[in-house]
């Protein structure tokens, strides 16, 4: 009988044992009595079920919300180096909306790249309804760029390669550096009392050709027709583009209203063909410097001031 017993208490015990595992670690072995889990187990498992805090969701400023905004750059295109990345909205962003707004873009570069939004003032639009964001010097040819605005939109664009094209309308002449290769090309640029713009300009588009009218510039019936290889500069209606007065002219009299002039015998082709948005044209000589918000006037700004134009940094 004892030998029984003890069998019997030793099946008991293990059965305990293998109830206690599937329970708690801690679980007494003991007398009827005692206690099947700790006290502080049962406060873990209450602990266990009261739900975790949630994160508050991100709330998208007005001005981010309804579809009313756009972005210059397209998803996969190929840009210069000096392409800025512009955001626009259909109405102005309040002052004191325009941290919350900066907050919710985002610019990733797959190089190092110190960069800032700035508000710009646009030619054809209200103060407050476009920030654009540049790099303190030029895009590193083959960046890959990556922009976010808010939750609805996405872009990625690579920084094709580098060209820089300055005009100097006293010389009357072109310098063109294509990654490291310089040439020179002569040109005609605006005639006295209508100046070419002097400063630093941005490739916008370009177009094979394009119908241009002086009464929608100031310049009364001067002129109107289409003129080709045209390579977009500013809203004002600056363009570099195919012109007949060059055959004549170029290198050694400036007689455009405004624009920049090439030959006709393939020069401006030429330079069209391999023009590309984001490409840089530099003009020095002349009077009058273009407006940051006349095209992609930026880099016309000291940097200094470009930071202070984020409203994060007022």
């Amino acid at each position: 009988m004892a030998r029984r017993t003890r069998i019997r208490h030793v099946v008991r015990g293990v059965a305990a044992a293998v109830l206690c595992a599937g329970v708690l670690a801690g679980c007494s072995l003991g007398g009827q009595d005692g206690p099947s889990a700790p006290s502080g187990a049962k406060e873990d498992r209450k602990a266990a079920e009261v739900p975790a805090p949630r994160a508050k969701p991100v709330v998208e400023p007005a001005a981010l919300r309804g579809g009313g905004v756009r972005v210059n750059v397209a998803d996969g295109q190929r840009v210069g180096v000096g392409m800025p990345v512009s955001v626009t909205f259909d109405r102005p962003v309040p002052k004191a909306e325009r941290a919350a707004v900066e907050r919710r873009l985002r610019v990733r570069t797959s190089t190092p790249t110190t960069g800032s939004w700035s508000w710009v003032k646009d030619r054809n639009l209200h103060e407050g309804q476009r920030v654009d964001y540049r790099p303190r010097t030029y895009w590193k040819p083959g960046t890959k760029v990556t922009v976010r605005v808010g939750s609805g939109i996405d872009r990625t664009f690579t920084v094709a390669r580098s060209l820089v094209a300055t005009v100097d309308v006293r010389s009357h002449t072109m310098t063109v550096v294509k990654d490291g290769v310089t040439r020179r090309v002569p040109i005609t640029a605006g005639a006295p009392g209508m100046d070419t713009w002097n400063g630093t300009m941005v490739v916008s588009d370009k177009q094979r050709r394009v119908f241009m009218d002086s009464r929608t510039v100031g310049y009364a019936d001067a002129y109107a027709g289409y003129y080709s290889y045209a390579v977009h500069l500013t809203t004002s209606g600056t363009y570099l583009h195919e012109n007949p007065k060059a055959n004549t002219f170029a290198g050694n009299t400036n007689v455009t209203h405004g624009c920049i002039g090439l030959a006709t015998d393939g020069t401006a082709r030429r330079f069209y063909e391999e023009v590309i948005p984001g490409d840089v044209i530099r003009v020095t000589g002349s009077k009058e410097t273009v407006a940051p918000g006349n095209g992609y006037g930026d880099w016309n700004v000291s940097w200094a001031d470009w930071r202070a134009g984020s409203a994060l940094n007022a």
